[in-house]
């Protein structure tokens, strides 16, 4: 716990615009900046949060080569980002570290976060907000993608299985979903509470699209039950890609794939990151002024 307090201080030193006080829970190993500074913005999720890169060599050893679109939204909103986003995690994943996940417990285990933490994602969330809900104006969540792939790679791609266990997953994410913002409610935290949905990464192929639209619908319900906002990354992907007949991959908003130089990865690109919080700032500037 002292060698984890006395990095975290040092990392915190380093970044001379963040807090320089840390709340340390009793019993535990999470931390969280406490009051101090600008107001922030707190961003949790998957890959598509963290702005992995597929395949990126020794540039893992260092978070900071990696730019999700939290950070740019945070620039053009003048808030200081927090991002706790881990590549390949669940919605169970980020509950429990037991639970299923599909990949981000292995990179953990190798790669430093974007910030450090030993437990789970909800700890440092729910740490953070108890420190910060005062000074945190914007909440963004990403997560589900990884519990289809799970789905996907379970089934063997077999669309028979992907029908018949489809609902059963999908009830697992809203439960999860439901869990994790209702605990970041449970901090008191009134902000802005926005929920980030998927693109599809071919909006020609019907049966993908498909999968990507029942996952946006489980997550839009799960955040009415909690007063969170969508940012529409779908409706934003599916315009950008209407030139291209709905390729994603033709757009340049995705990662190439290293082992396919003429396929597309899953991941955004720097442009589909931008188009991403694009789409985050628009929602967030709407509900503002909503709020005046």
């Amino acid at each position: 716990m002292i060698a984890t307090l006395c990095g975290f201080l040092a990392r915190m030193a380093y970044r001379a615009t963040r807090a320089t006080l840390v709340l340390c829970l009793v019993g535990g190993s999470t931390l969280a900046l406490a009051e101090g500074g600008r107001s922030t913005m707190l961003s949790l999720g998957d890959s598509v949060v963290f702005g992995y890169i597929t395949q990126d060599g020794p540039a893992y050893v260092n978070p900071d080569n990696f730019i999700g679109y939290p950070e740019i939204v945070g620039n053009a909103l003048r808030l200081d980002v927090d991002n706790a986003s881990c590549p390949g995690e669940t919605t169970a994943g980020f509950l429990s570290l037991t639970a299923p996940d599909n990949g981000c417990r292995p990179f953990r285990s190798r790669f430093p976060l974007h910030e450090s933490y030993s437990s789970t994602q909800m700890d440092f969330a729910l740490a953070y907000l108890g420190a910060n809900k005062r000074k945190t104006r914007l909440v963004t969540l990403s997560l589900g993608a990884n519990d289809g792939f799970l789905l996907l790679a379970a089934c063997n791609n077999d669309p028979a299985c992907i029908q018949a266990n489809l609902p059963a997953a999908l009830g697992a994410v809203f439960s999860n979903m439901n869990t994790i913002m209702g605990g970041i409610r449970g901090t008191g935290y009134r902000g802005v509470l926005m929920v980030v949905n998927y693109f599809s990464l071919d909006y020609s192929d019907a049966n993908q699209t498909a999968l990507t639209v029942a996952l946006n619908q489980t997550l839009a319900a799960a955040a009415a039950v909690h007063g969170a906002v969508v940012a529409d990354a779908f409706t934003a992907f599916q315009q950008a890609s209407a030139a291209a007949g709905g390729k994603t991959c033709l757009t340049g908003l995705l990662n190439g794939n290293p082992a396919n130089q003429t396929a597309c990865d899953v991941h955004p690109s720097i442009t589909g990151q931008r188009l991403l919080a694009q789409t985050v700032q628009t929602t967030y500037r709407t509900v503002r002024r909503g709020d005046d």
